[in-house]
């Protein structure tokens, strides 16, 4: 299984672990990210790359790559993300780098997971 694939799974069943509570607080905050990365002012398109550019610089290789499958799904093509990247990059300085090149990687899966599906 590729680490990506390994990403998806664990992610989901974190999610299904942290959603198993009575806590009307962790499902608000839930719900509340969800809410954020929505149609607004601001398209849902334009908020994943802000969200990318916001994990890169935070240094959260998970947050990382869940935008990036959402902006790969959302139709961002590869000199789109990777301009938002050097944002990040430009931003964070020289200790997002490791992530960068952790991104670079899960984009490569992703673009290449596309394809395959598109033929």
């Amino acid at each position: 299984m590729h680490p990506f694939e390994e990403f998806r799974a664990k992610r989901l069943a974190g999610n299904e672990a942290a959603l198993d509570t009575n806590s009307l607080l962790v499902k608000r905050l839930f719900g509340l990210d969800k809410t954020a990365y929505g149609e607004g002012a601001l398209d849902k398109k334009t908020k994943e790359l802000l969200g990318l550019v916001s994990s890169m610089v935070l240094r959260c290789n998970d947050c990382i790559d869940y935008h990036l499958e959402q902006a790969v799904k959302l139709e961002w093509d590869r000199d789109e993300i990777d301009e938002a990247m050097g944002v990040a990059l430009l931003v964070g300085g020289s200790i997002v780098i490791p992530h960068l090149r952790h991104a670079k990687e899960s984009l490569e899966f992703l673009f290449n997971e596309k394809a395959a599906a598109e033929s």
